[in-house]
C-alpha cells in the first residue's frame, strides 16, 4: 500500500493522530500543514523526522501557500497508488465559535478551496471533517439523533456560536455537489466531542477538567454544566474513522456520517470520575457563566458508519482519561 494523503490542520487532535496511525500502519506518506492556530509542532514530533512526512507551516486561507502544495502534490502523484485529501483545518475552540469572521474563512472558504484543490490534481477522495455541532437544538433523542434527521437550529438572535455550525453543515453540501457531479469521491464526518491526550490549550471541557484539578484541585464550569450530559470521543477513534471511510469505496458517495460514542455521562459526574482517578475526595466546583443554546444531551446514533464501513470505538471514556492524566502529569 503506496497511498499519499494531503492532511490540512494536520498539528490538531485529528490531523496529529491521522499522521501516527498512517506511518504506523504502512499506509503510505503524509503531506500536511497548519499554521498554529491552536496547535504546535509537538505533537507530532515523533513523527516529524520520518522521511514519510513532510510538514509545511502554511495557512489554508494564504492562496500562494495553497498554490505550493497544489504544485508539489501534481508532481509527487504519479509515485502513489492513490491520493486522498483529508480536510481537518477548522476553527474549533468554543470561545472561537462566536467569532463569525473567522470561522467562515477557515471553516467554510478554506475546505472549499481544499476541496477544489483536490478535485484539481485529481485525488481518489476527500474526507470533510465537519462536526455534531450542526444539530445544534436536536442532538438527542433515544437511540440517538441520525444523520437523516431534520435540524432544528438556533439562529442569530439566539446566539452568533452557531455560525461555527452552520458554516461547517455548508461544507456538508459543499462535499455532496461534488461528488454528485462526479468531479471527486468523498464523504463528510460528524465527529462528536473529539478530545487527545496532548491537546495543547486546555479549551475542550476534558482537558480544562484534567489539567483545573492536576493544577488546582478544583474546577470552573459553566452553570450549563449543572445539568447537560454529553458522550466523549478519542481522537484514537476519530482518526479510525476516517481511514476506515477511505478503505470502504462505496461508502464515499457524498454521504454524511456520524462518528461518536454511546458512553454517555453527566458533566459533575465526568469531574467525579477524574477526580477520582487522581485520588481527589470531593473536588470544589465552581459554576461561572452561562452559554446560550446549549443542549443539555447530545447522543448520536452510529449505524451508518457501522454498517458501512465496519468502524466501531475503542477506546472507553476511562481509558481515554488515564491517557490525558498520564500525559499531564509527564509532560
Amino acid at each position: 500500500m503506496n497511498n499519499l494523503y494531503v492532511i490540512s490542520g494536520v498539528t490538531g487532535m485529528t490531523g496529529n493522530e491521522l499522521v501516527r496511525q498512517i506511518l504506523g500502519g504502512n499506509k503510505g506518506s503524509v503531506v500536511g500543514f497548519d499554521n498554529f492556530f491552536c496547535s504546535s509542532i509537538d505533537t507530532v514530533e515523533d513523527c516529524i523526522d520520518d522521511p514519510r512526512f513532510e510538514f509545511f507551516q502554511y495557512d489554508i486561507n494564504n492562496a500562494a501557500q495553497m498554490a505550493e502544495i497544489e504544485y508539489k502534490i501534481q508532481k509527487m502523484k504519479k509515485d502513489f497508488d492513490k491520493v486522498f485529501y483529508i480536510n481537518c483545518a477548522a476553527v474549533v475552540h468554543t470561545e472561537y465559535f462566536y467569532h463569525v469572521n473567522t470561522t467562515f474563512d477557515t471553516n467554510l472558504l478554506g475546505m472549499r478551496t481544499f476541496l477544489n484543490q483536490a478535485i484539481a490534481v485529481g485525488a481518489d477522495a476527500y474526507i470533510n471533517c465537519s462536526t455534531s455541532e450542526v444539530y445544534s437544538m436536536q442532538s438527542f433523542k433515544e437511540g440517538g439523533v441520525k444523520e437523516s434527521d431534520f435540524l432544528l437550529m438556533s439562529d442569530a438572535e439566539h446566539s452568533q456560536r452557531t455560525s461555527y455550525a452552520t458554516g461547517k453543515l455548508l461544507t456538508e453540501f459543499f462535499m455532496k455537489d461534488a461528488v454528485d457531479n462526479g468531479q471527486i469521491k468523498g464523504a463528510s464526518l460528524r465527529f462528536a466531542n473529539v478530545y487527545s491526550k496532548n491537546e495543547r490549550f486546555a479549551k475542550h471541557i476534558l482537558p480544562h477538567i484534567v489539567n483545573s484539578l492536576i493544577n488546582d484541585g478544583k474546577v470552573v464550569l459553566l452553570e450549563n454544566s449543572k445539568i447537560n450530559k454529553r458522550t466523549f470521543l478519542h481522537n484514537i477513534d476519530s482518526c479510525d474513522a476516517v481511514l476506515h471511510l477511505l478503505e470502504h469505496e462505496d461508502a464515499l458517495d457524498g454521504s454524511v456520517y456520524n462518528v461518536a460514542t454511546e458512553e454517555e455521562i453527566s458533566i459533575l459526574d465526568l469531574v467525579a470520575l477524574v477526580a477520582d482517578k487522581l485520588g481527589i475526595k470531593d473536588p470544589e466546583i465552581t459554576f461561572e457563566g452561562y452559554r446560550e443554546s446549549d443542549p443539555v444531551r447530545r447522543v448520536l446514533s452510529t449505524e451508518k458508519l457501522r454498517t458501512r464501513t465496519g468502524w466501531a470505538p475503542k477506546i472507553t471514556l476511562s481509558e481515554g482519561i488515564d491517557m490525558i492524566v498520564d500525559f499531564r502529569k509527564n509532560s
